[in-house]
């Protein structure tokens, strides 16, 4: 963030994306979890509490500033959150941004075993489902590459960013700097 407020949107050399077709990979432990269906998934009845979640780790990004901008988006029906509940309450979750065809993941939690990752399973169902043809990781990580998750150099992610967001409305200028 610069020193006057703006929020700057970070445009690396290589940008992670995860496949939305059948390259997009569900690990063989995961799909026994799956199976198993410990968690009952929800989309955005705990956005700030999702945030809050991702946020509880020793070092963050997420500050006061990132959460109520964040959450301000989330009112504008920009932002969004997959949670997995169970008995004992919030076990996981990730949230993200939506802007047309694309979804831009910002960051995950677990506080039980594959709770994340069931959220993400969850996502891509979503996305597959409403016609979406982007999920972007901004970064990739083993964690990331086991769903199927790759690199792709900056000039094709522009293309494929204008292409999935094409004619869609973006929030008020003030909140984000290109």
């Amino acid at each position: 963030m610069a020193e006057n407020g703006e929020i700057y949107w970070f445009s690396p050399l290589k940008r992670g994306v995860i496949p939305l077709d059948e390259r997009f990979h569900i690990p063989r432990g995961l799909r026994k979890t799956l199976r198993r269906d410990p968690f009952e998934v929800r989309f955005d009845t705990a956005f700030r509490e999702v945030m809050q979640g991702c946020a509880s780790r020793e070092e963050t990004w997420i500050d006061e500033i990132i959460m109520t901008s964040y959450c301000g988006l989330f009112e504008m029906g920009f932002a969004h959150s997959v949670e997995c509940w169970d008995d004992d309450g919030l076990q996981g979750g990730l949230y993200g941004v939506r802007l047309g065809k694309a979804f831009f993941g910002e960051s995950m939690f677990s506080r039980k075993t594959d709770a994340s990752k069931v959220a993400l399973v969850h996502l891509v169902e979503w996305m597959r489902e409403d016609g979406m043809t982007l999920l972007d990781t901004q970064w990739m990580t083993d964690h990331l590459r086991q769903f199927g998750g790759y690199e792709i150099p900056r000039g094709i992610y522009h293309d494929l960013l204008a292409e999935a967001i094409e004619g869609e409305e973006v929030p008020e200028s003030s909140l984000f700097s290109t």
